[in-house]
């Protein structure tokens, strides 16, 4: 019999309603899916393919909460996005093919270490100093969706003021538009999870600050930011 050298937790996303987590494998972002996010971040909004980060696993902070701001960094970004969990296995599949491997939502904050990023970005480096680090990935309970969610409001306040406001109707690529784009890379399949975007408006946090996100038909998510640990 096989046995580890020592046992480590799956990361796992509460589904509203449920008993049972939603056990989590991947993490996919997709960058610059709002023509209005695209321009701030000086890019174009022209219906160009999608483009894709990654973030690990346990960079996920299930039901929001407090999150350190992170080391390195002397400007955190909130970004607001709709994600989506997907069920079951699609590999180079269609929109219509990708729409029957949804199994729900979420609203999550793909926190960013902007200096770092654009740093990383300028020099023709990967992000991951960037994007992927611990507590960049708080996440909302997961609701069971029977269809493809393609509008409603998407908010963030940052200490009651609002800060970023949309409708996922704004995307460039659809939810099912994504999936079918990402499966012509990717293997996906159940437990991987889809960060598809985010609105325009976003902008630096500090220690002390209190994050709330919102997505209409989705849920809430709130998080503190606290000092660096």
């Amino acid at each position: 019999m096989t046995t580890h050298l020592f046992e480590l937790a799956l990361p796992a996303v509460a589904v509203k309603g449920e008993a049972a987590l939603y056990p989590v494998r991947r993490v996919f972002c997709v960058g610059r899916n709002y023509a209005g996010h695209a321009r701030e971040m000086g890019g174009d909004p022209n219906r160009e393919a999608p483009f894709y980060f990654t973030k690990p696993a346990d960079a996920l902070v299930p039901g929001g909460g407090d999150i350190p701001y992170p080391p390195g960094t002397a400007n955190l970004h909130h970004e607001i996005e709709l994600v989506v969990a997907l069920s079951r296995s699609v590999y180079k599949c269609t929109p219509d093919e990708a729409s029957t491997a949804i199994f729900g939502y979420a609203v999550g904050l793909d926190m960013t270490r902007r200096d770092l990023q654009f740093a990383a970005r300028d020099k023709g480096r990967p992000w991951c100093l960037g994007k992927a680090f611990e507590f960049s990935a708080p996440i909302s309970p997961l609701v069971r969706a029977d269809a493809p969610k393609l509008a409603g409001s998407i908010t963030l306040e940052v200490n009651g003021q609002i800060r970023q406001s949309g409708d996922l109707n704004e995307m460039i690529w659809s939810v099912p538009e994504v999936i079918a784009h990402l499966s012509q890379y990717y293997h996906l399949g159940a437990g991987d999870l889809i960060f598809t975007g985010t609105p325009e408006g976003v902008g630096p946090v500090v220690a002390g600050d209190v994050l709330r996100g919102a997505i209409e038909g989705v849920g809430e998510l709130e998080v503190h930011i606290t000092p660096e640990r």
